[in-house]
C-alpha cells in the first residue's frame, strides 16, 4: 500500500460514496485510475467498503468497553455475547483480560442492567470491568498516514 492508496482510504473515510470523478483529482489520479486502484484494494481484501451505523443517532447514549476475565473457554463466552443486539464487537485477547466487548445501550441504567443481568450471568464469566465512554460524539477510527 502506497501513499496514493492511503489517500484514497482517507477520502473514503470522509465520504464512502464519493464519486470517482471527485475522488481521482483529490488523490492525484484520473477518475478511472482511482476506480482501478480502489478495485485492486477491494479485490486483495485490503479494503472493504461497508455501511456503518451510528448508535448515537439511534437513541443509544451509553457506550462502554467491557474487559472480561473468563474461567474456561473464552470463545464460548464471546460467541454467546456476540449474538446480543447491545454488542458491537467482541474480541479475544492475550492480556490481563480474556475478552473485550464493546456495548451500546439506551442509557446508563440499561448499561448497568446489561452488565449485571446478561454479561455476568453468562457461564464462564468470572469478572467484568466497565470502561464507559463519555463522549457526545461517536468514535471513528481513521486511517492516518502520519
Amino acid at each position: 500500500m502506497d501513499e496514493i492508496d492511503r489517500a484514497i482510504l482517507r477520502e473514503l473515510q470522509v465520504d464512502g460514496r464519493i464519486p470517482y470523478a471527485d475522488l481521482g483529482p483529490k488523490v492525484g489520479l484520473s477518475p478511472s485510475a482511482a476506480r482501478l486502484r480502489l478495485q485492486r484494494l477491494i479485490d486483495a481484501k485490503t479494503v472493504q467498503v461497508v455501511g456503518v451505523t451510528d448508535p448515537m443517532t439511534q437513541g443509544r447514549q451509553a457506550m462502554a468497553l467491557l474487559g472480561l476475565r473468563v474461567d474456561g473457554d473464552p470463545r464460548a463466552v464471546a460467541d454467546e455475547l456476540a449474538g446480543r443486539d447491545e454488542v458491537v464487537y467482541t474480541v479475544l485477547t492475550a492480556g490481563s483480560f480474556d475478552l473485550f466487548t464493546e456495548v451500546v445501550c439506551s442509557g446508563p441504567r440499561d448499561l448497568l442492567d446489561f452488565i449485571n443481568d446478561v454479561v455476568k450471568t453468562v457461564e464462564g464469566v468470572a469478572a467484568v470491568e466497565n470502561f464507559p465512554y463519555f463522549s457526545i460524539h461517536t468514535h471513528r477510527f481513521l486511517w492516518n498516514a502520519d
